[in-house]
């Protein structure tokens, strides 16, 4: 098995599967430039060079070398989760249960595991942005300093937990909100934990 990645490695293999799956074809190091927001085609050759070092990649050698990049086969193929709806990162509202789903990188794949799509931005310190998506792990414990859907006398937010002796607290990752104090008269349950976030290049 491969070695895990890093979230920005992820992001990056992601952007080549999706490109080579709509396309027909990987895409060429300046097209990978455009789509992530690199600065230089250096920093494309070094995500390149560590993905092919770990196995996720291989790429033809000679002047075509900078569009031929080949995904290995499991991670090439299509993967998917349920998204069960829409998790707030600015105020907690109620998440919406649906039937969709929705590719996903291949070692996220799990019962466990479902996506929401993020609605707000208290979290963009996290670099989890509006409109983003979020892998999570069915759980009803974590660790304080996780990021967790929790829900809230029925409602559910995404935040960092931490647990204090006086109460919960949820902290946004956003100065402009507050942090979220739940008192004990609060009916309050972890949902799951955040495992990776990811989303949709047009």
């Amino acid at each position: 098995m491969s070695t895990p990645l890093t979230p920005k490695l992820q992001r990056f293999l992601d952007f080549i599967r999706r490109f080579t799956l709509e396309n027909g074809q990987a895409p060429s190091y300046e097209e990978i430039m455009h789509a992530l927001g690199f600065a230089s085609l250096g920093t494309i050759n070094w995500y390149v060079k560590t993905l092919t070092h770990n196995g996720y990649l291989s790429r033809a050698k000679g002047p075509n070398g900078k569009r031929a990049l080949t995904l290995n086969e499991e991670l090439a193929a299509p993967a998917r989760l349920p998204l069960l709806g829409l998790i707030a990162a600015g105020v907690p509202i109620e998440a919406l249960e649906n039937a969709e789903s929705i590719d996903v990188p291949a070692p996220f794949v799990h019962p466990n595991n479902y996506v929401l799509r993020v609605n707000g931005d208290s979290m963009i310190e996290d670099c989890i942005e509006d409109g983003d998506y979020i892998i999570v792990r069915k759980t009803a414990n974590a660790n304080p300093g996780q990021a967790v859907v929790a829900l809230i006398n029925g409602e559910a937010t995404l935040k960092r937990y931490y647990p204090k002796p006086s109460g919960i607290e949820l902290h946004p990752r956003n100065p402009n909100y507050s942090v979220i104090h739940v008192d004990p008269s609060d009916a309050f349950h972890i949902q799951g934990i955040l495992l990776y976030s990811f989303r949709e290049y047009n």
